[in-house]
């Protein structure tokens, strides 16, 4: 059995240093690995990302992450993934990694992800230049996911985006702003690549609990759904589950 703790939406800033770092503590005791799902930061700011990089820095389990669209306000998120990984936290985007766990590995994919919306309600790449560049980076993006997903060779996996792939998760948002919270794309990379779980984040009012099209079970852990530090997940290689342990 692998133990996936995992967060998002927890927009860290010096105002907040050392909130969650009482309930991190002890994280060993309950989970494998850490995954962070984007918005770790209120504005994207290096002296925020320096608060998220000290919170989460030399904890007993591997800490994976995306950036979010918060991570993204200041136009730096190159320097802002710097700082994190300075600090040992492995931030993906477009890329994937394998743990080993125990006599299982786990492999995790990540990206970002981005809007567009889902089936029947979406955006297309038609029109105006800018509402072409807005479904393309989508498509883009969905397709790095697609590649890093498939390209894993692992017991159980998982991937781990900021955006929704799917509109379960939404219910509670506004339906009006569904198409800039996440996009089905995502999910049709997910449900291609055999994966075992979908972790996310960005729906402040959405649902915890949702599934692709494909059966895929996917979890929004953006910390106001969760209302915790972080909740953990528990997967079983042979008869995949993931279950509030």
């Amino acid at each position: 059995m692998i133990r996936i703790a995992a967060v998002g939406d927890i927009h860290l800033g010096p105002d907040a240093a050392g909130r969650l770092r009482p309930a991190l503590e002890q994280l060993g005791d309950c989970a494998d690995v850490l995954l962070l799902a984007g918005d770790l930061t209120k504005h994207g700011s290096l002296d925020e990302a320096l608060v998220v990089a000290e919170e989460f820095a030399d904890l007993p389990v591997p800490v994976l992450a995306v950036l979010g669209n918060h991570d993204h306000h200041a136009d730096v998120p190159e320097q802002v993934t710097e700082v994190l990984t300075g600090s040992g936290i492995t931030v993906l985007e477009g890329d994937a990694v394998t743990l080993k766990v125990g006599n299982c590995t786990l492999g995790v994919a990540g990206v970002k992800g981005f809007g567009g919306g889902f089936a029947g309600k979406c955006g297309s790449s038609f029109g105006e230049r800018e509402m072409k560049a807005f479904i393309n980076h989508t498509t883009e993006v969905a397709d790095r996911l697609a590649v890093a997903l498939n390209g894993l060779t692992c017991d159980i996996k998982v991937a781990l985006t900021h955006y929704s792939p799917v509109n379960d998760t939404l219910k509670g948002e506004p339906p009006e702003i569904y198409p800039f919270l996440g996009s089905y794309l995502l999910a049709e990379a997910i449900d291609g690549a055999n994966t075992d779980l979908a972790v996310h984040g960005h729906a402040h009012f959405g649902t915890e609990h949702g599934s692709t099209p494909g059966g895929v079970r996917v979890r929004n852990v953006a910390q106001p759904v969760i209302k915790a530090a972080y909740q953990v997940y528990c997967l079983e290689p042979a008869a995949v589950a993931a279950t509030p342990a």
